[in-house]
């Protein structure tokens, strides 16, 4: 039997603040008591659900009646901004379509991001790792861990991945920064540089191919005629954006988690072992995307609830990693698990295509941080580092550290 929607007095403004940045809300609790779905209140006032369950999410994440179209009518934004940006081309490769184009363009990128490949890139970043460590320790303490390591670290191994120099950062990194600003113009600005930044991008490489995925791509699909050039400026941009921003704030508040739990750091400090079991942990713990957007394209029951067809969905990815559905303490940090199987990723057909190579960066920039400074801490209290929302993701943007 289903069960009848929320009243609209009882839906809850959604999204809500974190408390802690590198945690999910303890708010979250009260949408529980409510069941695995709730209704919530978006900033311009729809109504949409919000998915808390955690066998609930995979199911819907894996579900072929709901889409990843932002251009659908229902679609839920979680702000005016989000709303902008999913209106634009950026949406149009990957992260906004449905199959079978997206079958067709992630088709074409899998080879790229096995294992294999992935393993292949290991001894680079590892030696990017190394520099940004060398790097930390030349400057001394106090030193910024998200300017001097979080930021570059993904960054210069995504641009080894796609064959972007690295020394082109003034003219992208800007842009991507700008992409999530409240202004419109500002943001369509950023576009725009991006657009035209990877344009002139992929003439150079056309000129004098090099050894990136960009050049793999324009050899193998643009001159077959399998994939457009626009769409490659499109892919090259969420390639660089997703590969540097969502592992630069995991590194950043996975940092300070550990070091607001010294017997966590301390524990990959003594073990070494643990740390790519732990990479699973902090993903799941940081949570950084709340909710994953979603809209219904029939009539779907699950667990005693009637989701309509055209209703937006949101599939609070933060707050079913905290279910006891998925670790028994989930409101512990406990790098001696690895909860693989956490929502940090996604799930389903739009899964991560990155995630081989974000696992890699994780493992190692965690491993040296706890190995080549064993005694890092913070270098000021933690109430005062400075936190910021940037589209979807919670983010430091700074993070003074000692040893």
């Amino acid at each position: 039997m289903s069960m009848p929607a929320a009243t609209p007095t009882s839906a809850r403004p959604f999204p809500i603040g974190r408390q802690c940045p590198y945690r999910p809300s303890a708010d979250y609790a009260a949408f529980r008591q409510d069941g695995p779905l709730s209704r919530v209140s978006l900033y311009d006032g729809r109504q949409v659900w919000l998915v808390t369950g955690y066998a609930e999410a995979r199911a819907l994440l894996a579900d072929r009646r709901v889409s990843i179209n932002p251009r659908l009518e229902g679609f839920p934004a979680l702000s005016a901004e989000m709303a902008e940006l999913e209106g634009t081309g950026y949406t149009d490769v990957l992260i906004g379509v449905d199959p079978p184009v997206h079958t067709r363009q992630r088709a074409m990128l899998i080879p790229s991001f096995s294992i294999r490949r992935m393993n292949a890139l290991r001894p680079a970043i590892q030696d990017i790792v190394d520099q940004r460590i060398e790097a930390m320790l030349s400057a001394g303490p106090p030193v910024d861990l998200v300017a001097t390591f979080a930021l570059p670290v993904p960054s210069m191994a995504v641009c080894v991945l796609l064959g972007v120099p690295y020394e082109d950062r003034e003219a992208f990194e800007g842009p991507v920064r700008g992409l999530f600003d409240p202004d419109p113009d500002r943001a369509g600005e950023a576009m725009a540089a991006l657009t035209e930044y990877f344009g002139q991008l992929i003439d150079r490489k056309e000129r004098n191919p090099g050894t990136g995925l960009l050049d793999d791509l324009i050899a193998d699909q643009v001159r077959t005629g399998s994939l457009s050039r626009d769409e490659l400026v499109l892919y090259a941009m969420l390639m660089l954006i997703a590969g540097q921003d969502t592992t630069a704030n995991v590194i950043s508040l996975g940092t300070l988690a550990l070091l607001e739990h010294p017997d966590q750091f301390a524990a990959l400090r003594d073990n070494p072992g643990l740390v790519p079991g732990a990479v699973e942990e902090i993903m799941r713990y940081v949570s950084l995307i709340e909710a994953i957007s979603r809209v219904a394209l029939e009539d779907i029951e699950i667990s005693g609830y009637r989701i309509r067809a055209g209703e937006g969905i949101l599939i609070g990815s933060a707050a079913a990693n905290f279910s006891t559905a998925l670790v028994s303490t989930p409101e512990q940090l406990d790098v001696t698990r690895s909860p693989r199987h956490h929502l940090g990723f996604g799930f389903g057909i739009h899964q991560c295509i990155g995630q081989n190579l974000a696992r890699i960066e994780l493992e190692l920039a965690f491993r040296a941080l706890t190995q080549r400074i064993p005694g890092l801490r913070l270098a000021v209290p933690a109430a005062q580092i400075r936190t910021s929302v940037t589209g979807p993701m919670e983010r430091l943007t700074q993070l003074p550290v000692a040893w």
